[in-house]
């Protein structure tokens, strides 16, 4: 009886087919920074679109490659009657490369994707209603309680990286077509600003949320 299990179960795996997915999301993003000193701020809202690649050989787990275009950034909080706005939008290029864990019935399945994310700063755009690289001239600007070198600083480093995971749900609408619902965190480990010790800030790193609907198209 124990080698009958056995063999069933070496069958059952020899049975499962591979499987390859390619496709397109579009979605929304919510972003702010991680600054040490802190910057009063709030998240800012951007766009997100990409194109995937995804292999499976086992029965839950598989890969799943991206290309992607994204907005991040943040944008500055002022308190109630202060009529400044600032908001500084960061587009990148995204490759993340993660682990994709499946479950579910053929027709509906929930999935995970864990894994690391390289990007590159391809746009860098600031909007605002006061002028920013002459703040000390800016009538009633509260510079006396806040930080403010960070709306005229340059970017030191456009190359970014660090971790991002997702949760989602895939709904099968044929044996070749499904959608998918995902929601996404990134935890940026760059800077994206000079941290020496002689420099102002000793952490610039982005965070990021995202929602994206997806389709997908097995061929194979």
């Amino acid at each position: 009886m124990i080698f009958g299990a056995l063999a069933l179960a070496v069958n059952a795996q020899t049975l499962y087919k591979s499987h390859i997915h390619v496709g397109g999301k579009a979605g929304a993003t919510l972003s702010s920074m991680s600054f040490s000193p802190s910057v009063e701020q709030a998240m800012t809202p951007g766009f997100t679109m990409g194109v995937s690649f995804r292999y499976a050989e086992e029965r839950h787990v598989g890969l799943l490659a991206e290309f992607n275009i994204a907005q991040r950034g943040w944008k500055e909080s002022f308190e109630d009657g202060e009529p400044f706005e600032y908001t500084r939008t960061l587009t990148y290029l995204q490759i993340p490369l993660m682990t994709h864990i499946f479950f579910g019935s053929q027709r509906f399945k929930g999935f995970i994707n864990l894994g690391p994310e390289v990007s590159y700063m391809i746009g860098n755009s600031i909007s605002s209603n006061f002028d920013y690289a002459n703040i000390a001239n800016v009538p009633d600007f509260p510079s006396q309680y806040r930080m403010t070198e960070q709306m005229s600083m340059d970017i030191k480093n456009k190359f970014d990286y660090g971790i991002t995971a997702g949760l989602g749900m895939e709904y099968k609408l044929n044996r070749k077509h499904s959608i998918t619902l995902e929601g996404r965190y990134y935890f940026g480990l760059g800077n994206i600003f000079a941290s020496s010790k002689k420099d102002v800030f000793d952490a610039s790193r982005h965070s990021s949320i995202m929602v994206t609907l997806g389709y997908h198209f097995r061929i194979k």
